[in-house]
């Protein structure tokens, strides 16, 4: 199991664009992958509806977490369309 902190940067956090633009990354691996607000339950982070119902706005930190074969790869890819901002 692969965890990371991390720190949504752009400025509309995950309105409907970028969850989608990360569900369609994260649809990528075959790890079971979560997302999770300091405060929250972990959802599915291939699921756009769990995810836009979270209501993740800027400035806030979530923790990626992956299991499976591709558990690294999965959670790096994430995490670097995160820094990125999702080109906003």
């Amino acid at each position: 199991m692969v965890v990371k902190q991390v720190e949504i940067i752009n400025q509309t956090g995950l309105h409907a664009r970028p969850a989608s633009d990360f569900v369609m990354m994260a649809k990528k691996y075959q790890s079971k992958i979560t997302i999770c607000k300091e405060d929250g339950e972990p959802v599915n982070a291939k699921s756009i509806v769990r995810l836009l119902a979270e209501g993740i706005g800027p400035g806030t930190k979530v923790e990626l977490c992956a299991e499976g074969d591709d558990e690294a790869e999965a959670v790096e890819a994430l995490e670097a369309l995160i820094a990125s901002g999702f080109g906003e």
